[in-house]
């Protein structure tokens, strides 16, 4: 039986059904691989950007081949959770899925849930895309935007940022500046932050690393800033892994 706080991330993420995309930094891997772990039904874990070798210990049956071969393995596998992705000749990485192929497993495999890493990182705490980004398909559902609160506090530089200069220029910080609750809402909110390449799409802002007091109230002035700057999205949730809940809080508007 589904724990009664797991239920409420799952419905809180709209992630009970369908294609999910989480973008963004400090956290999509930790959201995939928790809502992975808690849905109670049929679930896929793939990608649509390069994504780094599953952990040995992912609850789920792993499948990486050529496309060909899993179009044919991941349907068929009576698995109730599985990860999937394309070989890569980078040590460590793996190869992301087309869209359409995403959609033919997700449909043929009879799968409750798809869940889809759809940017990257470099492990950095927050994010804003390049050109190119962020690799969102079509058939997805609902995209969550996931940034680190730990960021709250630190200058702003390649050490806590992927592409400092794009937060720059969302933000409107300077490099060296240091960054404050509102601009990690501004990321969330600007047009050409996270919700850039979201469409029309179900999206869920979701500030990560909510660890302690302090980083819960950096959180939740985060998810004020957010919630004023768009009208795209209704709440914003809080999460940590080193919190019993793993769920911190909903914030809604």
């Amino acid at each position: 039986m589904i724990d009664t706080t797991d239920s409420i991330l799952l419905n809180a993420l709209n992630a009970r059904s369908g294609i999910v995309s989480v973008v963004g930094a400090g956290g999509k891997k930790t959201t995939l691989y928790r809502l992975l772990a808690i849905h109670p039904g049929r679930v896929g874990l793939s990608a649509t950007s390069f994504t780094y070798t599953f952990p040995r210990d992912l609850p789920a049956e792993v499948h990486v081949a050529p496309l060909e071969q899993l179009l044919v393995e991941v349907p068929a596998s009576p698995a109730q959770r599985i990860a999937y992705a394309l070989p890569s000749d980078k040590k460590g990485r793996l190869g992301g899925l087309e869209a359409a192929d995403v959609l033919t497993i997700h449909r043929s495999g009879g799968f409750d849930l798809t869940l889809l890493k759809a940017d990257g990182a470099r492990m950095r705490r927050i994010k804003c895309p390049a050109e190119h980004e962020p690799q969102i398909p079509d058939c997805a559902d609902t995209v969550l935007l996931v940034l680190s609160v730990a960021a709250v506090g630190r200058p702003l530089d390649d050490r806590v940022a992927h592409r400092p200069e794009r937060v720059s220029e969302v933000t409107g910080l300077k490099l060296g500046d240091t960054i404050q609750p509102r601009h990690l809402g501004r990321i969330y909110s600007h047009p050409l932050g996270l919700l850039k390449g979201t469409g029309e799409r179900h999206v869920v802002p979701v500030v990560h690393m909510v660890d302690g007091p302090e980083q819960e109230e950096a959180a939740r002035q985060v998810a004020a800033h957010a919630l004023a700057g768009s009208q795209r999205f209704d709440r914003v949730v809080l999460t940590s892994t080193r919190r019993d809940s793993y769920l911190v809080d909903i914030i809604r508007r």
